[in-house]
């Protein structure tokens, strides 16, 4: 990303004023001392001077603005009323004028409303859920909420919020009735087949006891009991959402309106406030330096969900799911501070810290005991980043099957861990194993790094161009491969779905022009055919005093095929269009608000992999195999399925019609319980460096054998690997021939 940065002439121009001027410009001093106003200045000066297509900032701009915004603050418009829509209308053509003059009273007045609209309907929902629910009359919701006017009174308010609580109540109802009908019509079973008494769970009681069996196991609660349980529990479940929407601060706000503003010029600009960026730089680069432990808010306790495999607290042994953090102590010796009712973004950051330092943790056992634990912090590596292998044998021919979650990279050193150099290393270990041909596996691989895709191309050719980049009004420029060294030279396959983008798609794209690998998976990735940077904001104030500002990732440049086709939009076609249950669902870049448009340039200078004239048949083959495979005949008609369910917008609320349309969709489902059943009659198998890893981390162990289950069902790795098995035929007959002749 920072290489492409650099490409960009405006960018480089901003560097270059950063550099020389101390982080102030010539012509521009960013020290407004309104933090608000200062980033409002800052990302606006950013986008106008550097963004790939910058807008123009007009009253068309304004209303689009206006539009998203509201929309992100009430999606299910159960806040605001039609008053508060146009007292806030008068604004609809002014946000532009607000943002060159810094004016914060559009945001101001939407802020402060939220806020007034938000501890309103806490008594509204409570009010409304303490009141049980007629499902017997005959009432229905449309949960398309963007057709719904905003309400005009209180009452109107008031049904909004019931209509929508009983929607979301009559599914616990629902299941709390069979819950019970199960469990005693397991109970009645079993008492008919033995004669005996049982409890609830079907263990046996002898007739002396029957008497202590707690009463709920012995009768069926009324349909009233179970109606008000189905209440509690949406109420337990808004009350943990309204904690958290009450810990949301005004700078959490502002980064919703800022994000409004900034996702007109396109989907993938967007603002990081400060704690979110943290969370960017793990997301790319897979590690981050703290205690290894994922933590939730559940009311006002942190409680532990995960320990992260090879984390300091998984090394250390103690900590375990359950477990709640009630104080936080540095080693300092500064006093402990209580997290219980803190933020979880204020508890995680007392929490986490550098490598080598420690911290003291008051911890409530799951068992009810309290104790304090230090832990020494390390570099916690999120392992599910990462690229994994595995081997995979079919007819006694070895394959090798490469995982890549993303494009990861070190944000501060590209020569650290990156997901280049860790696929190369994963060939390398694989060809040790003997495999005759490679699936690289980049579905639901939303991109990264672009050098990474640049340097992971090189992987499999000898030398050339991999994607071009153009700016604004600029010159294109070729990205190339200058490493004449191929890491692997055998049958390739890539795995792609309709979430494949970006990197994944300049890969892809890239494998297919030089004809150097097949593309499996749906009839297109995502679309996505735009390059972004990250710009740290903070560089651009002079003696910042305010705090942290955050950071702005925006699109800089657009991308384009070696062959000069772009794959924004269109994405990557497949070779080999596999039918998925997302085949009729609108997905991709095309789907998005505010995409920038198709277009192509001319092509880059390249030569084709020779050995590629086996793919004819190849594709040949694997038609007529999708074409007589069950399993994809079913997966289609499932996708149609699911499409009819999502397009459903009408729903009954009155109990038996609820339910009637809830067992016809159980029995349609059935249709489908087969999928799940599905087995190919392919050995997956970890690479022994990690069944040695493997032997002292159990955690590690269960996901591998998880995915080695999950492979072992999956009818397009399947089908990959026969795509292979062609291939690999094809080359044994042209190499008997060569040798021949």
């Amino acid at each position: 990303m920072k290489d492409i940065m650099k490409r960009n002439y405006k960018v480089l121009l901003l560097a270059l004023m950063l550099a020389f001027a101390s982080c102030s410009f010539t012509t521009k001093t960013f020290e407004d001392p309104d933090k608000d106003r200062l980033l409002i200045e800052t990302i606006i000066y950013v986008l106008e001077e550097a963004h790939y297509s910058p807008k123009e900032l007009n009253d068309e701009f304004s209303a689009r603005v206006f539009d998203a915004y509201l929309d992100q603050l009430d999606p299910f418009k159960r806040y605001f009323y039609a008053s508060d829509i146009k007292e806030f209308e008068a604004y609809r053509d002014k946000i532009d004028d607000q943002l060159k003059a810094r004016d914060l009273s559009f945001f101001n007045l939407t802020h402060q409303r939220l806020l007034q609209r938000i501890e309103e309907s806490q008594v509204i929902y409570k009010d409304v859920l303490a009141k049980p629910f007629d499902y017997s009359i005959d009432e229905e919701i449309n949960t398309e909420y963007k057709k719904l006017p905003y309400v005009n009174s209180k009452k109107e308010m008031l049904e909004r919020w019931r209509i929508q609580l009983k929607f979301s109540t009559i599914a616990n109802y629902d299941d709390l009735i069979s819950q019970q009908e199960n469990t005693f019509s397991a109970k009645k079973k079993v008492e008919d087949m033995t004669h005996i008494d049982v409890d609830g769970l079907g263990n046996e009681v002898p007739p002396a006891r029957v008497a202590d069996i707690p009463k709920e196991t012995k009768e069926k609660k009324p349909l009233s009991e179970l109606e008000a349980e189905s209440r509690t529990s949406t109420l337990n479940s808004l009350n943990e959402l309204y904690a958290y929407i009450n810990e949301r601060n005004r700078e959490d706000w502002f980064a919703v309106y800022m994000n409004a503003i900034v996702a007109d010029f396109d989907p993938h600009t967007f603002y990081y406030a400060p704690e979110d960026k943290e969370r960017f730089d793990v997301a790319m680069s897979g590690k981050f330096e703290g205690i290894g432990a994922r933590l939730q808010k559940k009311m006002d306790v942190v409680t532990i969900v995960e320990i992260i495999s090879g984390g300091p607290a998984w090394k250390q042994n103690k900590l375990e799911a359950g477990d709640q953090i009630l104080k936080v102590q540095q080693e300092d010796g500064e006093p402990a501070v209580s997290i219980v009712g803190m933020r979880l973004d204020d508890a995680v950051k007392l929490i986490k810290g550098p490598k080598g330092t420690k911290v003291v943790l008051t911890i409530k056992k799951v068992d009810g005991t309290i104790e304090d634990l230090s832990i020494a912090r390390d570099v916690v590596e999120l392992e599910e980043t990462y690229a994994k292998s595995s081997t995979v044998i079919k007819n006694d021919r070895k394959f090798g099957v490469i995982n890549l979650p993303g494009f990861y990279v070190n944000m501060n050193d590209y020569n650290k861990r990156n997901a280049a150099t860790d696929v190369k290393l994963e060939i390398e270990r694989l060809k040790k194993e003997g495999i005759e041909g490679l699936v690289l596996d980049l579905r639901n691989n939303g991109g990264g790094s672009l050098q990474t895709v640049i340097d992971m191309a090189g992987l499999f050719i000898k030398e050339g161009p991999i994607v071009q980049v153009k700016t604004t009004g600029g010159q294109k420029e070729v990205l190339r491969d200058k490493d004449k060294s191929v890491t692997w030279d055998g049958p390739l396959v890539v795995l792609v779905n309709e979430n494949s983008a970006s990197a994944s798609e300049i890969l892809a794209a890239a494998m297919q022009d030089y004809k150097r690998a097949l593309v499996i998976g749906s009839e297109q990735t995502f679309g996505k055919g735009t390059v972004q940077t990250l710009f740290d904001l903070n560089r651009l104030v002079k003696n910042n005093t305010l705090g942290d500002l955050g950071a702005l990732k925006y699109t800089i440049q657009k991308y384009y095929r070696i062959d000069g086709g772009s794959t924004q939009l269109e994405g990557v076609k497949s070779d080999i269009v596999v039918p998925d249950r997302y085949s009729y669902i609108a997905l991709g870049e095309k789907n998005q608000d505010n995409p920038l448009a198709y277009d192509k340039i001319d092509a880059a200078n390249y030569t084709v992999w020779e050995n590629h004239t086996g793919f004819k048949k190849a594709v040949e083959n694997s038609y007529a195999r999708i074409a007589k495979n069950d399993q994809l005949k079913l997966i289609d008609q499932n996708a149609k399925w699911v499409k009819k369910l999502r397009d459903k917008e009408l729903y009954s609320l009155k109990y038996n019609t609820y339910k009637a349309n809830l067992k016809q969709n159980e029995e349609e489902a059935k249709e489908f319980d087969k999928l799940a059943d599905y087995k190919t009659n392919l050995t997956f198998k970890s690479l022994p460096y990690e069944v040695d890893l493997m032997e002292a981390d159990s955690v590690l162990k269960e996901k591998r054998d998880r995915w080695h289950k999950a492979l072992s069902r999956d009818v397009y790795v399947e089908e990959a690997i026969n795509v292979l098995n062609d291939l690999k035929g094809n080359n044994d007959i042209k190499k008997l021939v060569k040798s021949l002749d």
